[in-house]
């Protein structure tokens, strides 16, 4: 067996258009920690304990361009596990329900025949987000 040289994810950092707006979505809405940042980049580092998130403010939000996950490579989107189907069935009723949020799929089987359940959609300022329950 070869041994892996990794172990798990560090952190994840995520370009955004508005930091007050993703602070607002991470902290307000799905009840992370702001646990540090650089002022001068600007950047903020949010968790909710498990995962460690980098938000970037781009450069120029004005003349930024959004990720198309069928045009360009990169991140296709980021998937937060969730304990069960009720908090995930909670969670989609806090976040469906949030004015700026896009829902791209709503909760369903992962795959037909799959108990695990998820659901996708797009935070405010784009970013394709992820939230599923755990493998089965």
């Amino acid at each position: 067996m070869t041994q892996k040289l990794t172990r798990g994810v560090h952190h994840v950092g995520l370009t955004v258009p508005d930091l007050d707006q993703a602070r607002a979505f991470f902290c307000g809405v799905l009840g992370f920690d702001e646990v540090g940042g650089v002022p001068s980049y600007p950047a903020i580092f949010v968790s909710d304990g498990a995962i460690l998130l980098t938000l970037w403010r781009a450069a120029d939000p004005d003349t930024a361009r959004a990720f198309d996950r069928r045009a360009n490579i990169g991140l296709h989107h980021l998937s937060l596990a969730v304990a069960d189907d009720d908090a995930l069935d909670a969670l989609w009723a806090k976040v469906s329900a949030h004015p700026q949020v896009v829902v791209d799929a709503p909760p369903s089987a992962m795959r037909p025949g799959s108990a695990t359940r998820h659901f996708l959609i797009f935070i405010p300022g784009g970013i394709r987000i992820e939230f599923a329950t755990p493998f089965a």
